[in-house]
């Protein structure tokens, strides 16, 4: 059927079903949502299935109430991800920051006043809830030497956040790898990224990157070949989990002294 013969048969208007299939309402009314069905003859288990969907797509996420100050669709893809591989070049992930540390990145810019600083805060840190679910998803992190030698707000500061990591890197779902300077040029030179894979076999992979002024969220087959080899370069280049976690202890250790 075409578009009009559709919306014609179960009784809608054309531009209404128009938006339901360009996903540009956010919520389809169960009544026209049974329209839809009737038409199509779908059978009971699907449509239950779609009557659930519908009713959970009228709930805002938590994320909701951050939306003007986080990246777009990121929080949406972490919770559904089932594993997410970071490199991070110049600070910790964020999903490995404590509040303090977070904090004194987002005061690095020096143009957002308290109020906003506390809320990104907030939304990081409840994003990292994500790695405290029973069923956590799978987080390997590898880290540039240069973002844990780096003070950031204040050596009790990095004090706390090395000995955090070092706790983080004891997690099941967790493993962290330290790129050392040694490692020299390496895969990942050109800037930090994070690549998502998702359980359903149909959902593509997607890595995502942050600038100052917009995000990027890229799924072309191509694209995320290239970061899976970028990924799998800067971690070959990397120390192993028990290494990076002695060289983190390391560290920690030289600034308690």
């Amino acid at each position: 059927m075409t578009l009009f013969e559709a919306a014609k048969q179960a009784g809608m208007g054309k531009s209404n079903l128009s938006k339901i299939e360009q996903a540009d309402s956010k919520t389809v009314p169960a009544a026209t949502l049974d329209k839809l069905l009737d038409l199509y003859e779908v059978d009971a288990e699907t449509r239950a299935v779609l009557h659930e969907l519908s009713k959970l797509a009228g709930k805002k996420g938590w994320w909701s109430q951050y939306k003007d100050l986080m990246p777009q669709m990121l929080a949406d893809f972490e919770a559904e991800a089932c594993a997410l591989r970071a490199y991070q070049a110049q600070v910790i992930p964020g999903l490995l920051q404590t509040p303090q540390y977070a904090d004194a990145v987002f005061r690095a810019n020096q143009v957002r006043d308290d109020d906003e600083i506390a809320q990104r805060v907030a939304a990081r840190v409840t994003r990292q809830g994500i790695l405290n679910r029973v069923e956590p998803p799978t987080y390997l992190a590898v880290i540039d030497e240069a973002a844990l030698r780096r003070t950031v707000g204040s050596v009790d500061i990095m004090r706390e956040q090395l000995r955090y990591l070092t706790h983080m890197a004891t997690r099941h779902n967790v493993s962290i790898y330290v790129l050392p300077f040694s490692a020299g040029a390496h895969p990942a030179t050109e800037g930090s990224f994070v690549v998502m894979d998702f359980a359903d076999p149909r959902d593509a992979s997607i890595a995502y990157l942050e600038t100052p002024v917009t995000s990027m969220y890229l799924e072309e087959d191509h694209q995320i070949r290239m970061f899976n080899d970028m990924f799998g370069g800067a971690q070959a280049c990397s120390m192993t989990p028990a290494q990076s976690l002695t060289s983190i202890e390391d560290i920690l250790k030289t600034m308690e002294e």
